[in-house]
């Protein structure tokens, strides 16, 4: 085999190929800026379809909420993140241990001189019931007259050595509304200054808490 094979092909043979060349190159680029286009495409409603998720999510299912003070400790510390359950929620399952967000009583602004639009705290009587303090104890009567020590189980030693600070004044719960402590109940303002929370103001349930200490953590109630 000699050289002018390998650099002269047969007449014709190249002609062809310097045609198509130009056009499979701009076949190409469409082909290209198409995909690009699509891909871009594709990326804004992703993202449209994930805000509006998101704002779904927010609205109707779960909310998180920032801890700014020390009226729930310990269970809630200064600067926790809590969801709260705002799907699977009605005040009428609410029960006396649960923790629950609600707007912000007129009275507790007045009272209490707060500014957040909602507040959290442990419902420790429901409606009906009767409930009232001796000592570091809480009593409830229930609406058939029955006398018990108020459960809480969630506290060390069952809450008997939690200090309770402002006594209970004998107050009866109305009918659909929930009388509200907060946890560190020596400095917290609450149902005792300005009475029940009405069960159509609460917001949910909170279920968990997921950062706390500057850190991702997860404490489910």
């Amino acid at each position: 085999m000699d050289d002018d094979e390998t650099k002269e092909p047969p007449t014709g043979a190249g002609e062809p190929a310097a045609t198509a060349g130009p056009a499979r190159g701009r076949r190409a680029h469409r082909s290209v800026t198409h995909s690009r286009r699509r891909w871009l495409i594709e990326l804004a409603i992703g993202l449209a379809v994930a805000v509006l998720i998101a704002l779904g999510i927010r609205t109707y299912v779960f909310q998180a909420y920032f801890v700014p003070s020390s009226s729930m400790e310990p269970t809630l510390q200064i600067g926790d993140r809590i969801l709260v359950d705002k799907f699977d929620f009605s005040y009428h399952s609410v029960h006396a241990g649960d923790i629950v967000v609600f707007h912000t009583p007129p009275a507790a602004s007045r009272d209490c001189s707060t500014d957040d639009g909602d507040l959290v705290k442990r419902v420790v009587a429901t409606g009906g019931q009767t409930i009232w303090s001796q000592q570091n104890v809480i009593w409830i009567r229930d609406a058939n007259g029955t006398k018990h020590e108020l459960d809480e189980s969630y506290f060390p030693d069952d809450g008997k050595h939690t200090p309770i600070g402002e006594p209970i004044v004998k107050y009866k719960v109305p009918k659909n509304d929930f009388y509200v402590m907060g946890d560190n109940r020596s400095i917290s303002c609450d149902s005792r200054v300005w009475g029940a929370v009405p069960g159509t103001d609460i917001v949910g349930r909170v279920i968990a808490v997921v950062w706390r200490s500057w850190h991702p953590d997860l404490i489910i109630f």
